[in-house]
Formats: C-alpha cells, sequence, structure tokens
C-alpha cells in the first residue's frame, strides 16, 4: 500500500465527523476487536470437529492433511495480494468486502460434498489473510503512539477467537444436535455480519477536513526485499508461525499419545490459546518499559521452548503447567511478530509493505511446521525428533530476536 492509496490518504480509517475523537478511537477498538475473532475463530473451529466431518464427507487421512494446511497457506498467498488491493480500496470498503466474501465461505464450506468444504475453506481464508496484512498499518496510522499497546490488545483479541472456536465447536454441536454443519455457520455468519455493520460505523468513506499533510507524503515504501531488517522481522515472524501452527496442529495428538484422554486433549489446546491472551498482555505492560524488543524476543522464545520440552518429555504431573507455559510463549510471541511491522517501520505504507512481506512468507514457512511434524512422527514413530526441530525454530527465532528487536527502522529513500 503507498500514500497516494485511499486507505493511506485516510479515507477510510479516520473518525467519523459526527464523533469525538476519543469515542471514534473507541469505536475503532471495537471494530479491531470484532475483526480479530474474525480472523481466527473461523479456522480453528474445525479442528475438533474433524472427526465427524470426516466421517460424513468420507475424507481420506490425506484429504484431511490437505485442509487442515489449506487455510495457512492461503494466509501466506493472499497476504502477498493485500497491498494491491489496498492501492485500489479504501480500507472501510476491502475490509467490508472481506468479511463478506467470508461469510460467503463459511455458508459454502457447509455444503454437501467435499469441493464445496475445500472451496468454502479457501474463501473463508482468503480474506482473513488480506486482513491480516492490512491491521498494523491501520494500527500504525490511527494509533502511533501507542503502537506496542494496541497491537497487543488485537493480537489478544486474535488468540482469545483462537481459544474460543474449539472451546465453542463441540458444545454447540451437541446442543444443536448437529455434528458439525450447524456449529461451524454459528461461529462465521452471525459474527461477521455484526463486524460488517460495526466496521461501515467505525470507518468514515469521505476524508477528514483540512488534513495535515503526512510527513512523508509522496514517498513510497522502499523495497523491502532488499533490506537485511525487513528479512529478520520476516524470519521472526516466520519461526513463530511454524512453531504456533505446529502447536495448534499436533497438540491434542501428542496429548492422547501420552495415556490422556481426547477431552483433556482438546481443553488443552483451548488452554494453550487461552492463556495466549495473558501472554499479550504481559507483553503490552513489560514493553513499555524496555529500550527494545530483544529482549522480549529471547523471554517468548525461551518460554516456547521450554513448554514444548515439557508437553513432549516432561511428567505428566507437569503437563498442564506446561501447556501453560507454551501458551505464554506463544501468546506474547505472535503479539510481538505482528508489533514489529509498525515498531520497525518509519509509517504506516512500509508498515502495511512489512506486513505483507512478513505475514506472506512466515505463514508459508508455517505450513512447513504441521506437515514436517507429521512426516517426522510417521518415520521415526517418536515426537522427540519433531520436537527437536522445533526448539531449533525457537533457537532461530532468538537469533532473529536479536537483530529485529534493535529500536529501528528500515531504510526510506529521499523524496
Amino acid at each position: 500500500m503507498t500514500l497516494d492509496s485511499p486507505a493511506a490518504r485516510g479515507e477510510a480509517d479516520h473518525i467519523p465527523a459526527s464523533g469525538s475523537p476519543s469515542r471514534g478511537r473507541s469505536l475503532l477498538l471495537v471494530a479491531l476487536a470484532l475483526l480479530a475473532l474474525n480472523l481466527r475463530a473461523p479456522l480453528t473451529s474445525v479442528a475438533p470437529l474433524l472427526t465427524p466431518l470426516r466421517d460424513d464427507l468420507h475424507l481420506s487421512d490425506t484429504a484431511v492433511g490437505v485442509l487442515t494446511s489449506l487455510p495457512v497457506l492461503c494466509l501466506g498467498l493472499f497476504a502477498f495480494v493485500a497491498p494491491r488491493l489496498g492501492r485500489r480500496c479504501s480500507l472501510r470498503t476491502l475490509l467490508a468486502v472481506s468479511l463478506v466474501v467470508l461469510t460467503v465461505g463459511g455458508l459454502l464450506r457447509t455444503g454437501a460434498s467435499a469441493v464445496a468444504l475445500f472451496t468454502g475453506t479457501v474463501l473463508v481464508a482468503a480474506p482473513i489473510g488480506v486482513a491480516n496484512v492490512l491491521i498494523p498499518g491501520l494500527i500504525k496510522r490511527r494509533f502511533p503512539q501507542s503502537v506496542p499497546r494496541v497491537s497487543a490488545f488485537y493480537s489478544g483479541a486474535l488468540t482469545f477467537g483462537a481459544a474460543g472456536g474449539p472451546a465453542v465447536a463441540v458444545p454447540l454441536a451437541d446442543a444443536t444436535g448437529s455434528s458439525w454443519r450447524i456449529p461451524l455457520l454459528l461461529l462465521v455468519v452471525p459474527l461477521s455480519v455484526a463486524t460488517v455493520v460495526v466496521v461501515l460505523l467505525a470507518f468514515d468513506r469521505q476524508p477528514p477536513r483540512a488534513p495535515a499533510p503526512a510527513p512523508n507524503a509522496g514517498v513510497r515504501p522502499p523495497r523491502l526485499r532488499r533490506s537485511l531488517l525487513a528479512w529478520q522481522v520476516t524470519v521472526f515472524f516466520g519461526a513463530q508461525a511454524l512453531v504456533s501452527y505446529t502447536v495448534f496442529g499436533w497438540l491434542p495428538t501428542i496429548w492422547q499419545d501420552r495415556g490422556l484422554s481426547a477431552a483433556s486433549a482438546g481443553l488443552a489446546l483451548s488452554l494453550c490459546n487461552a492463556v495466549g491472551v495473558l501472554g499479550a498482555w504481559l507483553l503490552a505492560v513489560s514493553g513499555r518499559r524496555l529500550p527494545d524488543q530483544r529482549a522480549a524476543g529471547v523471554a517468548v522464545a525461551c518460554l516456547t521452548g521450554a513448554g514444548l520440552t515439557g508437553v513432549v518429555l516432561g511428567p505428566k504431573t507437569l503437563a498442564w503447567p506446561s501447556v501453560a507455559v507454551l501458551g505464554l510463549g506463544l501468546g506474547a510471541g505472535f503479539a510481538l511478530a505482528l508489533g514489529l511491522f509498525a515498531l520497525r517501520s518509519p509509517d504506516a505504507p512500509t508498515t502495511a509493505a512489512l506486513s505483507a512481506m512478513g505475514q506472506g512468507i512466515g505463514y508459508l514457512i508455517g505450513v512447513l511446521g504441521p506437515l514436517g511434524a507429521g512426516a517426522l512422527h510417521d518415520t521415526t514413530g517418536t515426537w522427540d525428533w519433531p520436537l527437536a526441530a522445533l526448539l531449533l525454530a525457537c533457537a532461530v527465532q532468538i537469533t532473529a530476536a536479536f537483530a529485529a528487536g534493535r529500536a529501528r527502522t528500515v531504510a526510506t529513500p529521499p523524496r
């Protein structure tokens, strides 16, 4: 997205003319929270319903593996599309259309065939990939003095949605008497429709009166693929995405392989995501006292590694505390990874460009996690080697944190 785009000029994300600045920002925070719920719950709510879904549609294990990897792949691929769309549409329009497409996908994937399921999954994940890229730029532009706190608030809401989806899916199935279709509909359609309404209220269509010229007016984002710092931020995001999506995909299976019940396995995944909200909040509180983000990056990777080790190798008495530690590391790590897009950028257009690069490449890296962990487990018959690979990813995250966490921004070319 460039500064000559509709969203960058402020046509989509300023305070509505009828409201006060504080009221407008409060409404914008509500919109961010609702958007965050839409960007995770539709994806994570599928996992607890995979068994009845697979039996109903007669899917093979290979097809189920593709189904669980498809959303992460879409998040990466459509992240590259988002800046181009942002140059052609206002943010208000783009978010509203994305939510409509998400709703259509949510309806379609509950159809009677596997084709409808896979097509609907793409239509659900694609707009999420687009919105993922646009939100960090919005936070940078609208909350320039509170980037760490608002980023942590937004990522906490994302994590809450990721935890709420699997926690609510099975009770909804029991309450409605539907094995998987009605729960998936209820977790997508009402929420996305409500969010469209709030987005249309929170973002005005007309630009503000007498807007102050942007300090970098006329400057296009730098070519980030030539920036070492941009690659360091991307590697940090990619490493945390790889670990996170491996945990989200395989934690219940690891839990059951250690002799724990299927019910507690689902609860463990919800606990991991729920504690992640606390991790994002702790990062927001502690981050204000730190001169840069290097120590925070190392800390979240160490927490993640310790939690993983406890879950896979620790005694059963430490299983639940290990899940809590793992959730803290993943939640704070995701909040930090999102915050780095804005903190390492001099302006909102560069934030959007860095977000597209980091999330586009990062989520494609993240796809390798669940696929690689499954292949290693099938080959070795143990979770020790997948654990070793994840600990290596944590080490990569630590290395990237030392570089990406320094207080600096990617270079912006002269006007």
